[in-house]
Order: structure tokens, then sequence, then C-alpha cells
């Protein structure tokens, strides 16, 4: 674990992840960021099970942007904190592979521990 990271508040981690997203680094967000033993939930209907490691978290968004035919654009909220939580807004408007252009919105909830992500959870 990195000085830089280790010593980062909540604060630090929500807009550093917001500013990485925006950019649309999320594959480096996540390896800045998440804990390498990082728990990232799904709802029971969603597209993708429930996985915990840094690795399967990247695998996951790598097997998600491969779905994704056009991107036509997103929006991410500032972050909303509370002790070591904090929560996103994301919706995004994308044509998916197969399924046609869609307008997906999100809410992630965050968990920060030392510095770094610890869980994702997803709302949709």
């Amino acid at each position: 674990m990195s000085t830089e990271t280790k010593h980062r508040s909540t604060a630090e981690v929500a807009n550093r992840l917001v500013e990485l997203c925006r950019q649309g680094k999320i594959i480096d967000a996540q390896k800045e960021l998440f804990a390498d033993d990082v728990h990232c939930i799904e709802p029971a209907n969603g597209h993708s099970p429930t996985i915990t490691g840094k690795q399967a978290a990247i695998a996951k968004s790598e097997q998600f942007a491969t779905m994704i035919e056009e991107f036509h654009g997103e929006e991410i909220s500032e972050p909303v904190i509370a002790g070591n939580w904090f929560s996103i807004s994301w919706f995004m408007d994308v044509t998916m592979k197969g399924q046609g252009r869609q307008k997906m919105g999100e809410i992630v909830v965050y968990n920060v521990e030392n510095g770094h992500i610890i869980s994702e959870q997803y709302f949709f």
C-alpha cells in the first residue's frame, strides 16, 4: 500500500474516484483506490454476481465495457460523504450490443478504510 493513498480521507478518496471516472478512467480509479480484497455487491437482479478482489472488479469493468456498442454520455454526481461512507449517482446513455440504446441510472455506495475503498454496492 503506498503512503500516498494510505492516509487519504474518505472525502479525498471520493473526490479522486469522481475525478477519474468523469475522465473515463474507471480502471485507473479501481487500480489506485480499491483495496486488494474489495467487495463489489450487485443487486440480486444485476448483470454480474457479487465479487471479491481488485482484479475481479477490474475484469468486471472491462467486461461491461465490451458490452457497449456506443457511448452517448454520462453524468456523475458529486459525492455525498458520511464518516467512512460515500455515495454517488451515475447516469449513462449507451447503446448496448444487441440491446439498443439505454439510459441507465444507479446509486453506488462505497465504504473506505485506511485510504482505500473496501466495498462498493450498486442500487439500480
